[in-house]
């Protein structure tokens, strides 16, 4: 089929709606102080590389590539740091992905009736982990949006153009390289082995960053512990098992995505939609990044599988175009309306924060509890596990206006709170750092038994156990939408040291 010119004025007035719409709707969230992963993790590693260091010492030195940290580097620099400087700057990007998601929607739907893109992108948009993910300095944002522009200008067959988006993503994400690498094998199997070379010439910058790594550090990934949490304990057959799960769970099912997968269903079985080499390239693509992100990486997260989201809702919306103009119209709601309501009602289960605007209420909690911690023991010593450590210590994360003390422990398990010595003690702050619904299905049968038996960490007490269990007074609780903070204090506290306790990372 010809494909139409588009001018380039086109291009930049879809861009500049969906970064309006993007601003527009995460407003509330720009002055929001760095959360989890972006404290912990990113945004310390990006000051470092700002002041000069490619190989971070604030954070733990890992393989992930340094491409978003010099993005973030490079807009502090220009604009300042404040975290709505680092939030304009994710939602740019995020306003890309979108852009690239539309584009291959189209591409991809060109045998399919009406105007599925802008679906699509309606449905990318709403979905709860881009939403969240779009003001969140991470990385799997940026890897969605150059794994859209590689699929998209490969199945065009602007090769060079697409080689050129895998050596950028390579260096956004170390798992990226599953992309030019399946691009390779395809044009090797279509007998193209000089363009199959540009691809593999795509993950050079990976490899020298992987040298300069070890270099550094003595290891090619960072570090023996990251080694271990993200690349052997991963690789237990029971662990793949239940990590596939919850990846299939949460891409056919989750957030009412059932609607979407029996229309992908529909279609597989009643038309050919689905034959077409670019559907194809798509479909080998997804399931390759599918299996990457389940063999590795120690935390099983949602956001790892933002770069495939354009190509399941693009799968989706095909589907639904087979089907007449009012059963479609229904289906097309219910989907829509069971996306967008993900980003309010967590399920059922545990969940990371992340997956949806309980991110917003952690942070907005944890707020609260340090500004009363560093009003009212601004001179004490704080206990804590990864990440409140980083909350209460360091200022630029946007919690406290100065450095509090700290002093790390290992997890907030009952075996913890058994073996501390009160008399030293002198404030406790426990908190809830999973969802934890009083129906949780992960506490059911069976069910609970395989969560209880892939669980590596130890769980973490309840309010009410911590209440039971800890000989202090409660002297403050703060609470938001399911979420809570109780503060535990010697009435000396105030005179001397603080000591908190949190979660297990």
């Amino acid at each position: 089929m010809t494909r139409r010119a588009v001018r380039r004025g086109s291009y930049l007035i879809f861009f500049g709606i969906f970064l309006l719409v993007l601003l527009v709707t995460h407003l509330w969230a720009l002055p929001l102080p760095y959360f989890w992963d972006e404290a912990g993790q990113y945004v310390p590693a990006a000051l470092d590389l700002m002041h000069g260091a490619w190989i971070s010492h604030s954070a733990p030195p890992t393989i992930h590539p340094p491409g978003v940290l010099a993005y973030l580097a490079l807009a502090w620099a220009a604009a300042g740091f404040h975290p709505w400087v680092t939030r304009v700057a994710m939602l740019l990007v995020a306003a890309g992905a979108l852009m690239a998601a539309f584009l291959l929607a189209i591409e991809l739907s060109r045998e399919v009736r009406g105007v599925p893109a802008f679906l699509v992108a309606a449905l990318v948009f709403l979905c709860p982990v881009f939403f969240a993910q779009s003001v969140l300095a991470q990385l799997d944002l940026p890897a969605m949006l150059f794994t859209t522009l590689a699929l998209l200008w490969f199945v065009q067959n602007r090769l060079l153009a697409a080689a050129a988006a895998c050596a950028a993503l390579v260096m956004v994400k170390e798992t990226g390289a599953v992309v030019p690498l399946v691009f390779a094998v395809w044009l090797l199997h279509e007998k193209r082995m000089r363009e199959s070379l540009w691809f593999f010439a795509s993950l050079a910058p990976l490899a020298a960053w992987a040298v300069a790594v070890r270099s550094a550090t003595g290891s090619w990934i960072g570090s023996n512990a990251f080694l271990q949490y993200n690349v052997l304990d991963p690789l237990q057959p029971t662990r793949i098992l239940a990590a596939l799960g919850r990846r299939l769970y949460y891409l056919f099912f989750a957030n009412f995505h059932w609607m979407g997968t029996q229309a992908i269903l529909l279609a597989w079985r009643t038309s050919r939609i689905f034959r077409s080499r670019a559907w194809r390239i798509s479909i080998w693509l997804a399931a390759a990044h599918i299996a990457i992100v389940t063999l590795l990486g120690g935390a099983v997260l949602e956001r790892y599988l933002l770069p495939i989201l354009p190509i399941l809702y693009t799968a989706m919306v095909a589907g639904l175009a087979l089907l007449r103009s009012k059963p479609r119209l229904v289906c097309s709601a219910i989907l829509l309306a069971g996306v967008a309501a993900g980003n309010l009602i967590n399920p059922f289960y545990p969940f990371p924060y992340e997956n949806n605007l309980a991110f917003s209420d952690y942070v907005k909690l944890h707020s609260q509890a340090a500004e009363f911690l560093a009003r009212r023991y601004p001179e004490a010593r704080i206990a804590s596990v990864w990440p409140m450590t980083a909350e209460v210590h360091r200022p630029e994360l946007g919690y406290v206006n100065r450095a509090l003390r700290i002093e790390r422990l290992p997890d907030l398990s009952a075996g913890t709170l058994q073996r501390l010595d009160w008399h030293r003690v002198d404030v406790l702050v426990v908190y809830s750092r999973h969802w934890d619904p009083s129906l949780n299905l992960l506490r059911w049968g069976p069910i609970g038994w395989l969560a209880n038996h892939f669980t590596r960490s130890a769980e973490d007490v309840s309010a009410t156990e911590a209440f039971s269990m800890v000989p202090l007074p409660n002297q403050a609780h703060f609470e938001r939408r399911g979420q809570w903070v109780d503060v535990y204090a010697n009435p000396e506290a105030g005179k001397g040291a603080v000591v908190l306790v949190q979660g297990n990372r």
